[in-house]
């Protein structure tokens, strides 16, 4: 048994225009599956679910972002210091406005928010991210990157890289698409995650199972007022939710 990881799950009061502008943002197509979702993928011969990309769906909720900085963020690849400058100023173009999370003046990464306050990083070009496509990492905010890294590493299919008390990263199997690192950061957890992760099982698997095998490696049970739905929305040993979704049908 294994999850994948499919879709980086965005909440926003106004989903079409947070969609609208993450398509733009990573040259990706905008589309909807339901009232209230914006579903942002890659276009072409991309056919859902693919390790080499992670949907972003826009979800519409009632609450506005608070102002505390989000404990989960993209980070965006670059392949130069002029794509670079050139991406920051057509996102800005876009909507998106300079944030301070406390990263100092030294840094060559530049750090945005989208419309609603959701921030995110513009990255100064890096080897370990050319063959990521636009998302280079999915950043996740916690008190143990090993611990995160043993939970995540059972939760799902994808292998761990670089494990130290300061940081850690898995990518998918394949060699493809964008990482999922965790940075060891003093401030915990003080409102829910406006951004999250969803995992999706194989259609042969059972998604009791799955959830029931997640909950021995420490996940918990979580109720977010998601009401009779199809999905299980759980927490991470840090705490953060994500959501398991149904199977698809077997083929046949």
């Amino acid at each position: 048994m294994a999850l994948r990881p499919v879709n980086v799950n965005i909440k926003a009061l106004d989903e079409e225009a947070v969609g609208r502008f993450w398509a733009a943002a990573l040259g990706w197509e905008l589309s909807s599956e339901a009232p209230g979702v914006a579903n942002v993928e890659p276009g072409g011969d991309y056919v859902w679910p693919d390790p080499a990309a992670l949907v972003v769906d826009v979800v519409r909720v009632p609450e506005p972002k608070s102002p505390t900085k989000n404990r989960v963020h993209l980070d965006l690849a670059t392949t130069s210091l002029a794509h670079q400058a050139e991406l920051v100023e057509r996102l800005r173009g876009l909507g998106a406005t300079p944030a301070d999370v406390g990263q100092g003046d030294d840094v060559p990464w530049v750090v945005l928010a989208d419309p609603e306050g959701n921030e995110f990083c513009v990255l100064e070009p890096r080897e370990v991210y050319r063959d990521t496509g636009p998302i280079a990492a999915v950043v996740v905010d916690c008190a143990d990157p090993r611990a995160m890294a043993r939970f995540w590493d059972g939760a799902t299919e994808w292998t761990p890289g670089e494990v130290t008390d300061q940081q850690a990263s898995l990518r998918s199997s394949t060699g493809l698409g964008p990482y999922l690192e965790f940075l060891r950061k003093p401030e915990g957890k003080t409102v829910p995650d406006r951004v999250h992760i969803d995992l999706l099982p194989y259609p042969d698997d059972d998604m009791g199972a799955e959830v029931a095998r997640l909950r021995d490696l420490g996940a918990v049970d979580i109720d977010l007022g998601q009401g009779d739905v199809p999905w299980r929305c759980l927490s991470d040993p840090d705490g953060h939710e994500f959501c398991v979704l149904r199977p698809p049908p077997a083929a046949g």
